[in-house]
Order: C-alpha cells, then sequence, then structure tokens
C-alpha cells in the first residue's frame, strides 16, 4: 500500500445512487490506492443497511445492520482496519508468492471474527 494513498470515490463517485450488489442503494462508496473499496447500501424503507467491503485477489465480505448510525459507525472503523489488513497481505492475491495463502488465511480470519 501507498504511504501517500488516501480514501477517494469509488470511480469518481458515479456508482452513488446506483443499486448495490446486496438489494440497496449505494450511497457511499469508496476505494484506497486502487486495492480496496468499502461501500455502503441502504433501503431506509426497509431499515436496512449493507457494508461491503474488498481487497483486490483476497476479500469480498458484507455486513448488515439495522440502524444507518450503526453502519456509519462502522464504516469508519473499518477504513483502517481493511488498509492495515492489507498492508500484511502480499500483492496479488492468495497464488502470487509461495505460502501467500497459508500466511495470508489467519490474518483474514482476524479481520472477519473482529467485523462479522
Amino acid at each position: 500500500m501507498s504511504e501517500n494513498a488516501s480514501w477517494q470515490p469509488f470511480e469518481g463517485g458515479s456508482t452513488l445512487g446506483l443499486p448495490g450488489s446486496q438489494g440497496g442503494t449505494i450511497t457511499w462508496d469508496e476505494q484506497y490506492a486502487g486495492q480496496l473499496r468499502l461501500t455502503l447500501e441502504q433501503d431506509e424503507s426497509r431499515s436496512f443497511y449493507a457494508i461491503t467491503c474488498g481487497i483486490a485477489g483476497w476479500l469480498v465480505h458484507s455486513r448488515f445492520f439495522g440502524s444507518a448510525s450503526e453502519a456509519f459507525a462502522a464504516f469508519d472503523e473499518m477504513r483502517p482496519a481493511l488498509v492495515e489488513l492489507a498492508s500484511q497481505l502480499p500483492e496479488g492475491g492468495p497464488r502470487s508468492i509461495p505460502d501467500a495463502a497459508r500466511k495470508g488465511g489467519p490474518l483474514l480470519a482476524a479481520f472477519l471474527g473482529r467485523f462479522p
């Protein structure tokens, strides 16, 4: 991960208002260093809020919440945790170097345990 990278709107914000992968409307969508993505979807008519995060080649994970305040707090909490996790994983995914998957497995499991 680049030390100079920061969270930026994904695709310049063009995804905001579009349907998301979990059935809500995308209201917040950010990327970091072109490798990480964090997306918030919501549908307030059904009290539905979902966060999907990803690390290129390694992880796609969704979480669900019943209130906007919970979802917004989780979004903010997941940003630095996702950057930290990605900085510990070999670039290019689990097949990038010998034993990459073996090294990445416990890191991914710890992240998923922290953010179920």
